[in-house]
């Protein structure tokens, strides 16, 4: 049937329209369901058949190479040099308090904005361990 080349080439690119815009493997997996749904066209006239090809294929797809591609499309987190002060000791040069969103430490030299890992107040001139970093902040907890 014509028709239904016509259907699934307008599948086709309106799948790969939507995923060019989006950018988050959502709908390239039923283009190529599509595809296969426009090659089984060429063979057989059967809608009923040609469907089930298209969703077939493009669950397949979906369920199997998704979480393929997802994994190797995935940024991986890179070291920066901000990284290196995980671990080190501070000391509290403004009083750290979580909930009106102040503080700083000084680490190895360098003045840092802080928070609290555990929303405690911590006081100006008590030592804290770097526990992590939050964007620009060191989250720390009391030295022990």
């Amino acid at each position: 049937m014509e028709v239904m080349l016509i259907v699934w080439l307008g599948v086709v690119v309106a799948a790969v329209l939507t995923e060019a815009l989006t950018y988050q493997l959502t709908s390239i997996w039923f283009a190529i369901g599509a595809v296969f749904a426009l090659i089984t066209s060429f063979i057989t006239d059967s809608i009923p058949i040609q469907i089930a090809v298209f969703l077939l294929v493009s669950a397949v797809c979906l369920f199997t190479l998704r979480p393929l591609a997802k994994k190797q499309l995935a940024s991986k987190k890179e070291p920066t040099n901000a990284d290196s002060n995980i671990g080190k000791t501070g000391i509290v040069t403004e009083n750290i308090d979580n909930t009106v969103g102040v503080g700083q430490v000084n680490v190895s030299g360098q003045i840092w904005s802080a928070r609290s890992s555990d929303d405690k107040l911590l006081a100006k001139g008590g030592e804290v361990e770097v526990l992590n970093i939050e964007g620009v902040k060191l989250i720390v907890a009391p030295k022990r």
